[in-house]
């Protein structure tokens, strides 16, 4: 059967679906609960790049060389998740989406672990950042698997006409893990600073564990995506998937990557960058981390609502409106940043990590739409992962840099401004995928 004869088969099936089954809320609380404990291994890393590694890992070098190193290996993880999505997406979209969410799960909460144990530069030598590095990208690779199949699982069962919604709650376990993530941390820094250097920070590592096995039991309760299998009767016919999407939809790829890295900048300036910046320039660390674990609720809040709205009013006029108040919003941000405050950082991280939310919340199902069913896990995973590495991964190495070099945060603010404003070019240019049957794509 062709692909333009299946949506007569598979539109009912989407119009019969609820949000309020019992089948769907299993389904959306494995997408939010496998993406939260992902985000919450991947997350602490950040969070820990920002305020231990340096002094752990390494110790040896001048203070700005070693926060630079710390977040050499944050940009690892970054340059690996695109590599994830590839490889999880030709699996998912080969074999199905449900076999590849339980995998990364187990990969993610692995490598967490390991870090929590690992020596350090003082214990092991140089053996100690490469290890941390090959377990940074390890992760990296898990949560580029993670991300789409979460977000696929929901997106692909749920009624048309919730689809942003729904497809939200993979976006929604981002900012329930990272408020996880510092607010463990966070506690952990109430610790002696002898106590907290000597094994303080592994503590919310070696949590992962138990994470993740409450994660298993409620995904391997899942059933596979119906668009998914309806579709997989032809796989054998089909490409290979990353073939299939740099050949036949490479202006979307384009385009979606674009538009996911408006959001994931904020993410690395905001919620990364700022972190260290802000307490070397004397804001108290463990006010600071508190502060971001209260931004990571309004991210979730805000992604809630814009994914709301994104089903009444469309993805691409949320988002723009994301992306303007992104750059309005540009320069305060690091001007609060810059005061050393923890009060001003407080109101940056939440106003710059609420702006985020509002991108955050069409992002999932705008990306999704891009691309046909046999394609999507692969074309959606390396927008997102691909933005991430390029958005996120060295943002901070990037701004850090920038501030280092003399520029300060007038050049910051300019690149930065720049950057979103091409990101709202891509918006524009970009279809809108709201009304499309995702089986007629």
């Amino acid at each position: 059967m062709s692909a333009s004869a299946r949506p007569q088969t598979e539109a009912p099936l989407q119009e019969q679906a609820s949000l309020n089954s019992p089948q769907m809320r299993r389904i959306l609380a494995s997408s939010f609960l496998g993406s939260a404990i992902e985000f919450y291994d991947f997350m602490l890393y950040a969070t820990a790049a920002a305020v231990v590694f340096s002094q752990v890992f390494f110790a040896d070098l001048p203070p700005a060389l070693a926060t630079f190193a710390s977040f050499g290996t944050l940009a690892a993880g970054y340059v690996a998740r695109p590599l994830g999505g590839v490889v999880f997406g030709h699996f998912g979209d080969r074999l199905g989406r449900k076999g590849v969410l339980v995998v990364s799960m187990l990969m993610m909460g692995i490598a967490t672990t390991v870090i929590g144990l690992l020596p350090t530069a003082a214990q092991i030598g140089a053996a100690a950042p490469v290890l941390l590095v090959c377990l940074r990208i390890v992760q990296g690779l898990a949560v580029g698997g993670e991300w789409g199949g979460a977000m696929l699982i929901a997106l692909e069962h749920a009624p048309g006409g919730k689809r942003g919604f729904a497809a939200s709650f993979a976006n929604l376990g981002a900012p329930a893990g990272s408020l996880l993530a510092a607010g463990a941390l966070s506690l952990a820094t109430l610790l002696p600073e002898d106590q907290f250097l000597a094994w303080g920070w592994r503590v919310p590592f070696l949590l992962s564990i138990v994470l993740v096995t409450i994660g298993l039991f409620v995904r391997l309760k899942v059933v596979e995506s119906p668009l998914f299998q309806k579709f997989d009767a032809e796989a054998e016919k089909r490409r290979i998937p990353i073939i299939e999407v740099f050949a036949r939809h490479p202006k979307n790829l384009a385009l979606g990557t674009l538009v996911a890295m408006s959001q994931l900048t904020i993410s690395g300036i905001a919620s990364v960058w700022a972190v260290s910046y802000a307490v070397t320039q004397g804001a108290e660390r463990t006010g600071v981390l508190n502060a971001k674990a209260l931004a990571a609720i309004a991210l979730f809040l805000m992604t809630m609502l814009s994914a709301r709205l994104c089903d009444r009013f469309g993805r691409r006029p949320v988002i723009m409106a994301g992306i303007g108040a992104a750059i309005l919003f540009a320069y305060p941000l690091l001007l609060l940043v810059d005061s050393g405050t923890v009060a001003g950082f407080t109101v940056a991280v939440m106003v710059g990590q609420g702006i985020q939310g509002i991108i955050l919340g069409p992002l999932a199902s705008f990306l999704a739409e891009l691309f046909p069913t046999a394609v999507r896990f692969t074309g959606s995973s390396v927008c997102f992962q691909g933005a991430s590495a390029i958005g996120a991964g060295f943002t901070p190495v990037i701004a850090s840099a920038l501030v280092a070099t003399g520029g300060g945060l007038m050049l910051l603010g300019g690149v930065w401004i720049g950057v979103l404003a091409i990101c709202l070019i891509g918006v524009l240019i970009a279809s809108e995928g709201r009304r499309r049957n995702l089986a007629e794509i």
